[in-house]
Parts: structure tokens; C-alpha cells; sequence
């Protein structure tokens, strides 16, 4: 196996444990205390590395002592004791039994993921035991929210300090690796959600001791940025994903919000790293979410981007809202969609009203359907609302929610389902933290309150004016998403259908499709049509709004044009269309199998 041994505490063969630092401004008295031995004095080199090795096995605890007051968790501690500011661990890498050791993954045009929150799922243990039912579904790739060590129990994970330690307060990591075993005995990969463009408020001690891992000169909304021209700074994320998919196995990364990410020649780097160090034969995938909508980064090096703009123009067709950056999406937004099936991306270069006129994204036509995800929720678009409304809770009219799921499980970009979606959860899904310092919580309080003052909803005096507290585990509680009954299973039974219909007729089919074009129909109806690998072309007519609009004949789908019915959201949907009507709140799915 390749390991990814620059930094922190690795057992070597020799019986000794190699303990590495990088450390440049680090205090005259920095010492390596390990537990059952003196402190040793650590100095760092040229190279700003201090390196010790100690004859001390798996399982010890050690720390580092910055003075007389302070002492600091390893920044790549595998595992820690206790909270971020405990003890590290040593961890013995090859430790865990693997079950289906040569696992080579699946193609990325099979992926269906689901988006989950380990802590709400039960942990490690919990999710796996839902992995039966996952696979029965369709899921093909599980994508875990972050998972390196936060603050606290209660978090979403993008508060972390510590990449390379799974938070014991979803399980082991033993636990975590059976997780990933089981998913690959089951066919179904498992994707993990990292995060390369800052660090949690609580518990980052690097400024101490490796001030230089920090730009002075850039900031962004975290605080200073990530320093990737230091060789050090730019080895220890490389290297943290690498230790990811090969000691995990985990079969690809998302890397959230790149854009914060100053010079973007690190992702092309960090690309061709990763898949040069990864043992062949294993199919690892990379998604990036980027509001900058470089489609260059989508050209070799990653092989898919979150697309937010198909989901904004989404929402503002499902629910009518067109405040803040939806208010970009809401200006003709059937013709929005069409373009966003058709070429991915609406933002292609053209400036941003939100944004105050800045010019946003690059052309995205020439790339294939299956370099975006398209969702129609996430934990950022839930879980960013003042009050985690689920779009179960928003359209008001259950025939267009189902339309919409339509249009989106069997269209050829990668479909992503987040966390009780499936089920038709109404639950909320809320922002939650668990900070254990009084006046961080205030702060993070204070923060989301200003975030949502301008809102109506959120006028006023009183507690009803005011977005839950994240710090109140009342918050994580209530994201649990809880459907059940008649409905969660009519939910259920349309997600298998559509994701049956997926894996039978479209994925096989999905390597070299390409777009043959969209049209708006009225104000919130589209069509588009696709070309798949075999010669067979798939057309969807979908309409997310109430009333029936004319279909112009150019596009109408007569006895034989455009192909037989794959799948209507409500009956009768193929014959109105017969007639050159599209009927409000449908979606109608057609194939036309090569000559």
C-alpha cells in the first residue's frame, strides 16, 4: 500500500515509531513528550521538519509542548484521545483485516451518490447497517460530510483541525474502515468530503509553531489563507489525500469550496499527485465545489463539479424564491435550465448581479453530461437557510417535487441525493456546532443572526425572530430526518424505480454522451435531448410549473418522434405531448434505441 509518511507519527518496520514536525517558527523550547518517555527536544532544520524516532508502540499518547502552559495535538495525528486539544495517538496504518482488499471501485458514470452526516446516521456502525437498504436503492457512492476531528461532538464537519483524524465521536477507525468494507462488498463506493481551504476556529494551533502555513496577504471568510507556494503546506494536503484513498480505501474525494483556495495551480497538482500515487487498477474519483465554474480544472484533472447553478434555477422554479444569489436565477429561469442541461453550467463568463458585476465561470459546453452533479439538495442549500427547510416543506405542490426528482435521477449528469431524501423527510436539516467556548458560540450565534437580518422572517424582537442557535444540540436533534408511514414509502418506491430505470438503460450508455440541445417551453418548462454512447438518444419534456403549455412544433414528440416512453411523473404526460401539449408539474422521459 502507498502511505503518505511526510508528516506526523508513523510506525516504522524497525519497531520504532517516527514522529516528523513541520514546525519553522516554532519556540526554543518545542519538545516531543510521549508517553513512558523524558520530553525530547525537538529543533527544526533548514527545512523547518523536526524529525525523532522513539521506540514506543501503537496506541501511545504523545503531544508537543509549545511552553510551559501550552501543549499541541500532532496536526496530522491519525487519532486523537479525547476532543482536538487531547492527546494524538499513535496508529498503526495496516492494522485493520480487509474483507475485499482488491475492490477496484466503479466507473464514475455509474455513480449515483448519497450525501450523509455520519453523527446523524448513528456513527460508522449505524451507517453501515443502513448500507443494505442504500444499495437496494440505487446508491452506488455513499459521499460522507467531513469527518476529520472538529470540536465537540456536534458539528458539520467543516470546523476540523485536524485532517487526518477520524472524529472518535462517530466511532473508531476501525469502525470507519469496516464502513468502507462493507459498502465495497455490496458494490457501492464511499466518498469523502475534505477540506483544503481553511481551518476551524477552535483547536488550530499551526499559527504557533508554522506561521508560514498562513498567507498574510490573502484572506478569506475563514481568515488567512492557506499558504500552498510553501512545499511543506502543499506536501501535507497531498499527502492527506493520498492517505485517505489508499489507508481508508475511500474511493474519491470532494474538495469543498476551492474557490477560497489562492492559486488554483495547486488542484492541477494536487490531481496529478494523487492519481500518480494511488495503485493502479483502482477507479478514484475527484469532485470539486467551485463557484468559480473553472471548467479548464474538468479536463483531465477532476472528474466532476458540484452544479450549483442547475440547483439555483431549480429552486427558484420549484419554490418561486429569488432572494440573494437565487435572485441570479431568476430572471427567465426555463431558459436558465435549459442551458444548464444542455452545457452544464448557466454562469459561462457573463457577470453576476449578486456578485456586485463580477464575471463569473468559463464555457462548460464542450464537457460531458457526467462532469456535474446535479442535486436538488445538500447540506449547503438546506442546511445554509435560517431554518433548514427541506424542499419537502417548500413546494407546495407534491406533483412538481416528483417531476423534479424525475428530471433529475435520469438525466445524464451524476445525480446526488442528500441525507432523507429519499424518504420525503420534512425534517429540517439545521446548521449545528458544539463549541465548548462560551464566546465562540456567541460568536458563531451573532454571526448567523446577521446573516439573516435582512430576511423578513427574521425581523423584529422575540425568539421567533431569531435562527435556532447552532450551539444547542436541540438543533442537531431536530436534523435527524425522521419520515415514515404511506408516504415515505411511496417516496422510496419512485427513487428504485427511477434509479432501476438509471442503472438499466442510461449509465451503461453515459461514457461519450454528449448534449444535442435545449429548449425552453414557456415560462417554466424545458426539453433538452441527449446523444449516448450507443447511438441512442434519450429527451426529457418537463414542466415545473401549474399550467399546460404548448409545445412549439419543432420540439413536439408525435407517434414515433424522439422515441417510446421511458417515464411519465403522472399519467397521461406521453399522450398530451401526442397533441403538442406539456402538462403542468410533469415530467415526461423518452428513448429512442439506435437504428
Amino acid at each position: 500500500m502507498t502511505q503518505a509518511c511526510s508528516f506526523g507519527a508513523v510506525p516504522l518496520a524497525s519497531g520504532v515509531t517516527r514522529f516528523r514536525l513541520w514546525a519553522p517558527s516554532a519556540p526554543d523550547g518545542l519538545a516531543l513528550e510521549v508517553e513512558g518517555h523524558p520530553p525530547i527536544a525537538m529543533r527544526p532544520g533548514p527545512d523547518g521538519f523536526a524529525q525523532a524516532d522513539v521506540d514506543c508502540p501503537p496506541g501511545a499518547r504523545y503531544h508537543y509542548r509549545l511552553d510551559a502552559e501550552t501543549v499541541a495535538p500532532d496536526p496530522a495525528s491519525r487519532l486523537q484521545d479525547g476532543d482536538v486539544h487531547g492527546d494524538s495517538i499513535v496508529a498503526a496504518p495496516d492494522a485493520y483485516p480487509w474483507r475485499h482488499p482488491d475492490w477496484p471501485g466503479r466507473p464514475w458514470e455509474e455513480s449515483v451518490v448519497y450525501e450523509t452526516h455520519a453523527g446523524l446516521e448513528g456513527g460508522y456502525a449505524g451507517l453501515e447497517a443502513r448500507l443494505p437498504e442504500l444499495a437496494a436503492l440505487g446508491i452506488t457512492l455513499l459521499e460522507l460530510m467531513p469527518i476529520a476531528d472538529f470540536p465537540g461532538p456536534r458539528n458539520w464537519g467543516y470546523d476540523g483541525v485536524l485532517p487526518y483524524a477520524p472524529d472518535t465521536a462517530y466511532g473508531t477507525p476501525d469502525e470507519l474502515k469496516r464502513l468502507i468494507d462493507t459498502a465495497h462488498g455490496l458494490g457501492m463506493g464511499v466518498m469523502l468530503d475534505v477540506v483544503y481551504n481553511h481551518f476551524g476556529p477552535d483547536g488550530n494551533y499551526l499559527p504557533r509553531y508554522a506561521a508560514p502555513f498562513f498567507r498574510q496577504d490573502v484572506r478569506t471568510p475563514w481568515g488567512d489563507a492557506i499558504d500552498f507556494r510553501q512545499a511543506a503546506v502543499s506536501q501535507f494536503f497531498k499527502d492527506n489525500a493520498v492517505y485517505w484513498l489508499t489507508e481508508y480505501r475511500f474511493d474519491g474525494l470532494r474538495l469543498d469550496a476551492v474557490h477560497a483556495i489562492a492559486g488554483h495551480e495547486w488542484l492541477r497538482e494536487l490531481a496529478r499527485d494523487v492519481r500518480g500515487r494511488v495503485p493502479p487498477g483502482r477507479r478514484v474519483h475527484l469532485v470539486l465545489e467551485n463557484d468559480d465554474n473553472r471548467a479548464s480544472l474538468l479536463q483531465g484533472d477532476y472528474d466532476a463539479q458540484w452544479n450549483d447553478d442547475a440547483h439555483h434555477v431549480l429552486h427558484v422554479l420549484l419554490t418561486g424564491e429569488a432572494q440573494g444569489y437565487y435572485a441570479d436565477y431568476a430572471d427567465r429561469p426555463a431558459q436558465a435550465l435549459a442551458r444548464c442541461l444542455a452545457e452544464g453550467w448557466l454562469y459561462q463568463g457573463q457577470p453576476s448581479r449578486y456578485r456586485g458585476g463580477q464575471v463569473r465561470g468559463e464555457p462548460s459546453g464542450g464537457l460531458p453530461p457526467t462532469a456535474f452533479v446535479l442535486f436538488l439538495q445538500n447540506h449547503d442549500q438546506t442546511g445554509n437557510r435560517a431554518r433548514g427547510e427541506r424542499l419537502a416543506a417548500l413546494v407546495d405542490e407534491p406533483a412538481r417535487l416528483r417531476a423534479a426528482v424525475a428530471l433529475q435521477l435520469l438525466a445524464p449528469q451524476i445525480p446526488l441525493i442528500f441525507i432523507g431524501e429519499e424518504r420525503g423527510s420534512r425534517t429540517p436539516f439545521l446548521y449545528f456546532t458544539s463549541h465548548a467556548d462560551p464566546a465562540l458560540a456567541q460568536a458563531v450565534r451573532d454571526g448567523r443572526r446577521r446573516e439573516f437580518s435582512a430576511f423578513a422572517a427574521f425581523s423584529g424582537d422575540g425568539a421567533q425572530a431569531l435562527p435556532p442557535d447552532p450551539n444547542d444540540p436541540a438543533a442537531c436533534l431536530a436534523s435527524r430526518p425522521r419520515a415514515a408511514g404511506d408516504d415515505a414509502q411511496a417516496w422510496m418506491r419512485d427513487y428504485a424505480a427511477l434509479l432501476q430505470l438509471r442503472a438499466r438503460l442510461i449509465a451503461p450508455r453515459l461514457a461519450g454522451a454528449t448534449s444535442l440541445g435545449a429548449a425552453a417551453i414557456g415560462g417554466h418548462g424545458v426539453f433538452a435531448r441527449w446523444r449516448l454512447a450507443d447511438g441512442a438518444r434519450l429527451a426529457v419534456y418537463a414542466n415545473l410549473g401549474p399550467q399546460r403549455q404548448p409545445v412549439p412544433a419543432p420540439l413536439r414528440a408525435g407517434e414515433d418522434v424522439y422515441g417510446t416512453l421511458l417515464f411519465e411523473s403522472q399519467a397521461g404526460g406521453r399522450d398530451a405531448l401526442a397533441l403538442g401539449e406539456l402538462c403542468g408539474d410533469t415530467a415526461v422521459w423518452l428513448l429512442e434505441e439506435p437504428a
